[in-house]
């Protein structure tokens, strides 16, 4: 009797075999998790599950602002086929991206040593002789996770310009990898080297602008968790989406007439005054936010940069 496949690894092996024979090459984008679950009559987390399985196969990643893509073929050897020789890193660096992968598709709350293992192929106790814990994994994720954009080695001209730049870059990590900002903590940092630069760019962007080093670190940490801060939704976010099917757009039009009535009571007139010119969305709140947080600052600076 020829067993049953699950679904998502029947959709995958579609998926796949349609990549071994060239009709997705490349950076050609793949089936979202959208509209595999409008393709294929399955459930987002099954649909997560697809993408995932992919990515541990080395056959599609992950590119912030585009979606799933195609891999580049390696030069010998089959898709997702270790050596034999694999050495530590590589085993190391490849747990750590099937960690990350399975993060992305279903939320930290899924990632479990045991789960990891069963993704890979290998029992959780194995995973033990590269990473002592989940703590450790989720650090070397993380830094894994920020080191995906690079700070230009020549930065924009102007302070102002560079703590932008970096605070997009930071948007856009946390936009690809939503349990990310709730993995990070200002209290109890991770020392992420990748992390770290960050904060080093910020410091140097504002060096020589008459501002002691107290109050560059607290600006250049401020701005960090401002946009961690503001991160922190993101992974409920994609959560209630994935397990609803609804996304936070589609939620919002469905409560237009209770906040309909809501206004139209009277009992909020400054709320209904100002509701009735803004358009709000994550972005914007990021940006006047950001805008108002550096307007603050150029107050403090009292040396004109060079």
């Amino acid at each position: 009797m020829t067993a049953v496949q699950a679904p998502y690894a029947r959709i995958a092996a579609e998926l796949r075999g349609r990549i071994e024979r060239g009709e997705l090459l490349p950076g050609d984008r793949v089936p979202s998790t959208r509209a595999i679950t409008q393709r294929w009559g399955v459930a987002m987390a099954t649909a997560s599950k697809v993408l995932a399985l992919l990515g541990q196969e080395g056959l599609v990643r992950a590119v912030p602002g585009v979606g799933t893509v195609v891999a580049a073929r390696p030069s010998a050897g089959g898709p997702g086929r270790r050596p034999a020789a694999e050495d530590d890193t590589a085993q190391r660096a490849r747990i750590i991206r099937a960690a990350v992968a399975l993060a992305d598709a279903e939320g930290l709350a899924a990632l479990t040593m045991r789960r990891l293992g069963a993704e890979l192929g290998v029992s959780a106790m194995s995973l033990y002789r590269h990473v002592s814990n989940k703590e450790q994994l989720v650090v070397l994720m993380a830094d894994t996770a920020f080191g995906e954009e690079a700070l230009p080695q020549r930065p924009p001209p102007g302070w102002r310009e560079r703590l932008e730049l970096s605070a997009a870059l930071q948007w856009r990590l946390y936009r690809a990898h939503p349990w990310l900002a709730g993995a990070m903590n200002l209290s109890r940092p991770l020392l992420i080297p990748n992390g770290i630069r960050h904060i080093d760019w910020a410091l140097a962007a504002l060096d020589g602008l008459g501002l002691d080093a107290d109050t560059r670190m607290h600006a250049a940490v401020t701005l960090f968790g401002y946009v961690r801060g503001h991160a922190i939704d993101l992974e409920p976010e994609t959560d209630a989406t994935r397990t609803s099917g609804i996304s936070g757009q589609e939620w919002m039009h469905a409560q237009e007439s209770r906040l309909a009535a809501l206004v139209d009571s009277g009992a909020f007139p400054a709320f209904a005054a100002a509701r009735a010119g803004s358009a709000l969305s994550p972005e914007s709140l990021l940006h006047h936010g950001l805008t108002t947080l550096l307007d603050g600052l150029a107050t403090r600076i009292t040396t004109p940069p060079h």
